[in-house]
């Protein structure tokens, strides 16, 4: 009997000390960190879509927040400085990764950081604007998915003519610090003697800026094509109602201006670099580094039409636009 009783101790002491380094790793795994800086202000449909996206498509491949990730959201919209305020707060909790979404956001927070690895997303250009050595090695920490290459400018005006043929002023709203969007207006005004269109910048910092540029432009007949940036973006509602104020037909990147009353988008869809960059968040949490994966442009764009504001400035939109919308909004 005690010859049992020993045996059946030895075994539940090997048991146990089997067990233990199974219990040791679950106690031990270290939970990551990932600041996600939004370009939207937090009440943004558009940037609560995004944000939400990114989080499930981390879900998808095996990080749960609370159990081995934590993700911290900072909404900076369009506000330089309180994107600078969250930057430094993302930087002096040292996550693993920081993802930022706009130009303006992503250089406040490349001046922040040399070390964290950054996965931008909703860029123009970053190799102009100086994020990326190149797109195929970009070096340093930062690496990601842009949204549009500078070229789009002419094809922006192009689309435009189409759509409201008689016009020859296009007032080019931009912000006009920002290397990419002086691109766009560069490729407009390219393409603009072919079309018989005169190009006429109207460089914006703030809404009073958008107010007062977009009334004063509506004084002659003309349009108007809206560069994407952090400042028009979070101020899209303006713009639109000033569009339709002035009677201005309008052509837009994102596709949510087209789906919040505006005339026409052409560009890619803005959820998928959120999803892209999930993806490169998990393979840099697993090691890569992010100066060693590729920074991509987008290989889709989505022209968006909707019908209710062209009939509300009296515009016939061409069968053959209609015809290669990806969605028309009647």
């Amino acid at each position: 009997m005690l010859d049992l009783r020993r045996r059946e101790f030895i075994t539940l002491l090997g048991s146990a000390a089997a067990a233990w380094p199974f219990a040791a790793r679950a106690q031990a795994e270290r939970i990551r960190r990932v600041g996600l800086l939004m370009g939207y202000p937090e009440g943004d449909v558009e940037g609560q879509a995004s944000a939400a996206a990114f989080e499930r498509r981390l879900q998808e491949l095996g990080w749960k927040e609370g159990r081995n990730i934590q993700i911290d959201i900072r909404w900076a919209g369009a506000d330089a400085n309180k994107a600078r305020t969250f930057a430094k707060e993302l930087v002096a909790i040292t996550p693993d990764v920081i993802v930022p979404s706009t130009n303006l956001v992503t250089a406040i927070l490349q001046q922040e950081t040399l070390t964290i690895p950054i996965v931008f997303v909703l860029v123009g250009d970053p190799v102009g604007s100086g994020f990326v050595a190149s797109m195929a090695r970009p070096g340093g920490n930062l690496t990601g998915f842009s949204v549009f290459e500078p070229a789009i400018g002419g094809k922006w005006l192009e689309i435009f003519k189409e759509i409201a043929p008689n016009i020859s002023r296009v007032g080019f709203i931009l912000h006009p610090e920002t290397p990419v969007n002086v691109g766009f207006r560069r490729a407009a005004e390219a393409a603009a003697p072919t079309l018989g269109v005169e190009i006429i910048a109207l460089g914006v910092h703030n809404a009073a800026e958008i107010d007062s540029a977009i009334t004063e432009f509506a004084a002659g007949n003309g349009g108007l094509i809206v560069a994407p940036h952090a400042v028009t973006v979070g101020n899209r509602d303006v713009i639109i109602r000033l569009a339709a104020r002035y009677r201005l037909p309008a052509i837009y990147g994102p596709r949510h201006y087209a789906t919040s009353g505006g005339l026409i988008s052409y560009g890619p869809n803005p959820i998928d670099p959120f999803r892209q960059g999930a993806s490169y968040v998990d393979r840099i949490l697993k090691g890569a580094k992010p100066g060693d994966l590729p920074a991509q442009f987008p290989t889709k764009h989505e022209l968006i039409v909707n019908l209710r504001t062209a009939k509300a400035l009296g515009l016939e939109v061409p069968p053959t636009l209609l015809a290669r919308a990806d969605e028309v909004i009647e």
